[in-house]
């Protein structure tokens, strides 16, 4: 398969700019995601790697070519597209094989990889249906084995699940990762679904107005986003942040107090984040506690989600469990954990990185 590299890759439509300066690096065999709001630019990077969209600037290469000024067709690439792009008219196993008749192959070989291919994905029986026969997860596949047949250096999905159901999105989730592992193909997917990213990608790519905000495996940005931006958009629900005043390591505001002396925190305002997983119910008085009330609550089955709104207008998501009494108005009483904190800047937004923490009881007030 091949390495994808990207090197300060932009894209302008006039004066607007839609990609900026993406410069990354896509292993050889990777599954890497790209994820973020409608709007970012992941799609529009995606299509410059197809060669659907000119580079404005920058250089990108595939397999140490740079394929920069490539057609497409010349690129060695396959992309999935999010409506399966089909041809009605034509059975599977001829939607499969187009492409490889149009590229000369001889027909013994393209047999051998269209049930290559429909074996790995469960179509051997529905080779001869028409796609109007088909549910939507069956399009799916056959979209995906009409690029696998194709055995191209890298493929491209731009979010292929979306049409899907809940239930089928989560089937072909785990369909597209298998197909990965036994390919050990290099993979480039685009998503807004940040559940898809965190689920797939070896590595994720969080991108905002064109920009890179960050780029982990999946828990890495979950556990230590890189600002503002990425911990309100990784996670479901999102972290939750409090801006705060701090000074000689005492964090303050309308609803809370604690104190972390060795934390690094420069004297001022900054924002507290911290997931509603760690979050826990607690009495008055422990250490990390704070008091809210209940504005609505969320009963999933295994975890209940509960909405609070804090005394200095502080809105907060816990994730309790799914017993716990949550009646609205209601006051409850619940403690962080201060090692799963994160802080950032209130003027920039961006994370700091090198805070240690609490270490002893007698770090607490």
């Amino acid at each position: 398969m091949a390495r994808v590299v990207f090197e300060e890759v932009c894209k302008r439509y006039g004066g607007v700019s839609a990609v900026e300066n993406f410069s990354a690096v896509v292993e050889d065999g990777e599954f890497l995601v790209l994820v973020g709001p409608s709007g970012c630019g992941k799609s529009t990077t995606l299509r410059m790697v197809a060669g659907l969209e000119e580079i404005t600037s920058g250089r990108l290469s595939i397999d140490g070519r740079e394929v920069t000024d490539v057609p497409p067709k010349d690129r060695d690439i396959a992309m999935v597209f999010q409506n399966y792009a089909l041809y009605p008219h034509m059975t599977v196993y001829k939607n499969m094989a187009f492409g490889l008749k149009l590229r000369g192959l001889p027909r013994a070989e393209i047999d051998a990889r269209v049930r290559e291919a429909a074996e790995t994905l469960g179509l051997t029986g529905l080779l001869e249906r028409l796609p109007k026969q088909l549910s939507g997860g069956q399009r799916q596949r056959v979209a995906v084995g009409r690029a696998i047949v194709r055995k191209p250096k890298v493929f491209l999905f731009d979010e292929p699940l979306s049409n899907l159901d809940a239930k089928m999105r989560v089937e072909m989730r785990a369909e597209i990762r298998r197909l990965h592992r036994l390919l050990k193909a290099t993979m480039i997917y685009v998503t807004h679904d940040q559940v898809e990213a965190m689920t797939m990608g070896d590595r994720i790519v969080v991108m905002n107005r064109g920009r890179i905000q960050q780029i982990a495996p999946p828990l890495e940005v979950y556990r230590r986003p890189s600002n503002v931006f990425v911990a309100g958009f990784i996670g479901t629900p999102p972290m939750n942040m409090v801006r705060m005043s701090v000074k000689g390591g005492v964090f303050e505001s309308g609803a809370m107090r604690f104190a972390l002396p060795e934390c690094g925190i420069p004297d001022g305002e900054v924002t507290v984040g911290f997931r509603p997983e760690s979050l826990a119910p607690a009495n008055p008085g422990t250490a990390f506690a704070f008091t809210g009330r209940v504005d609505s609550s969320e009963p999933m089955g295994a975890e209940t989600f509960a909405s609070l709104s804090l005394a200095d207008g502080s809105a907060v998501v816990a994730r309790l469990p799914p017993d716990f009494p949550c009646r609205s108005d209601a006051a409850v009483t619940l403690a962080f954990d201060p090692s799963r904190l994160s802080f950032f800047s209130s003027e920039t937004g961006a994370a700091y990185t090198f805070c240690v923490g609490v270490k002893s009881k007698q770090d607490l007030l």
